[in-house]
Parts: structure tokens; sequence; C-alpha cells
């Protein structure tokens, strides 16, 4: 974990401590583990609602790929009405 031994993360816990005091520390650690826990869930959001635009993406393509077709074969069944009628 990047390098810290016991000795080193004592220390710095030591230092917290005295920077902020006994009766500060867990408002801290409560608004840290409120800031954490809104991240995870806007980033879980962020990563439905990309999932749900892809999915309609491929849908839209495979519309559009349908319309083509059928587009073309109207077209194709038309040329055909009209090389019979001359």
């Amino acid at each position: 974990m990047f390098g810290l031994g016991m000795p080193e993360l004592i220390v710095i816990f030591l230092v917290i401590l005295l920077l902020f005091g006994a009766k500060a520390l867990p408002e801290i650690a409560k608004g840290l583990g409120q800031a954490i826990k809104t991240f995870k869930r806007e980033a879980k959001d962020i990563s439905h609602e990309l999932d749900s635009d892809s999915d309609e993406s491929k849908d839209s393509s495979v519309k559009s790929e349908t319309k083509k077709d059928e587009q073309s074969q109207s077209d194709s069944d038309q040329q055909k009405r009209e090389g019979e009628s001359l």
C-alpha cells in the first residue's frame, strides 16, 4: 500500500488526531463516508445511463437498417411494376 508500513500509518493517524482533535474525527469520517457513498451512487447512475444509451443506439441502427431494406424492396417492386406496364 504505497510502501507505507504500520509505523508510518500510526504516525499519520496521530498527526491527524492532533490537528483535528478527538471530537472532530467522527464528523470527518462521517462526511468522508457520505462523500464516497454519493460518488459510488453517481458513478453507478452514469454507468446505467451509458448502458441504456448504447442499447438505444443499437436499437435505432437496427431499425434504420430495417427501414432501408424496406425502402429498397419497395423501390424494386415499383420498378418491376413500371417495367411490366411498359
